[in-house]
C-alpha cells in the first residue's frame, strides 16, 4: 500500500477567523483615534482664523494705543466663508479684547446645531503698546459659542 499525504491547500476555517478576529480588533482600536485625529485636524482652520483676528486687534492696540470699537475698525472678517468656521466674533468688554471662533456643527462629533462649538482668545495689555493672548474653549458667557470644545480636540496651546 502506497498511502501519500496531501499537501493542505488554502487556509482553514479556524485560520480565517482568528485572522478576521484580529482585523475586528485593529479597527476597533484605530478608528476612534483616526476620527479624533481628523477633527483635530480641522480644528487648526478656526485657529487660523482667531490667528489672523489677533494680528488685526494687536496691529490696531499698538497703533491706537486703544482696543478697536468692533470687527470693522479692528479688520476682521465676521464670516470668513469657511467650511469649518461658522464666525468669528470679536469683543472688547471692560477694554479686554475677546476673539471666538465659532464652528459649524457636525465638524465636533455630537455638536447640536443649536448648541455650537467654539474657542477664544482673551487678550490682556502687556508693557507698553502690546497685548498677551490666552487661547481656551468657549465657555457659554462667550457669544455664539454655547458649548465648550472637548479638550482633546483643541490645539495645543489651548488645552488646559
Amino acid at each position: 500500500m502506497n498511502i501519500q499525504k496531501t499537501a493542505q491547500k488554502g487556509f482553514t476555517l479556524i485560520e480565517l477567523m482568528i485572522v478576521i478576529a484580529i482585523v475586528g480588533i485593529l479597527a476597533a482600536i484605530a478608528l476612534p483615534a483616526y476620527q479624533d485625529y481628523i477633527v483635530r485636524s480641522k480644528m487648526s482652520e478656526p485657529a487660523a482664523a482667531l490667528a489672523e483676528a489677533k494680528t488685526s486687534v494687536s496691529e490696531y492696540y499698538a497703533t491706537n494705543n486703544a482696543m478697536p470699537a468692533d470687527s470693522d475698525k479692528a479688520g476682521i472678517l465676521t464670516n470668513p466663508n469657511k467650511d469649518i468656521v461658522a464666525s468669528v466674533v470679536y469683543n472688547s468688554a471692560s477694554n479686554l479684547p475677546i476673539i471666538t471662533a465659532t464652528i459649524q456643527p457636525g465638524v465636533i462629533p455630537g455638536a447640536a446645531p443649536t448648541n455650537p462649538y467654539g474657542f477664544s482668545l482673551s487678550g490682556a495689555t502687556g508693557g507698553g503698546n502690546t497685548l498677551k493672548w490666552v487661547c481656551k474653549s468657549a465657555a457659554q458667557s462667550t457669544p455664539k459659542a454655547t458649548t465648550v470644545v472637548p479638550s482633546k480636540y483643541l490645539p495645543s496651546n489651548c488645552r488646559n
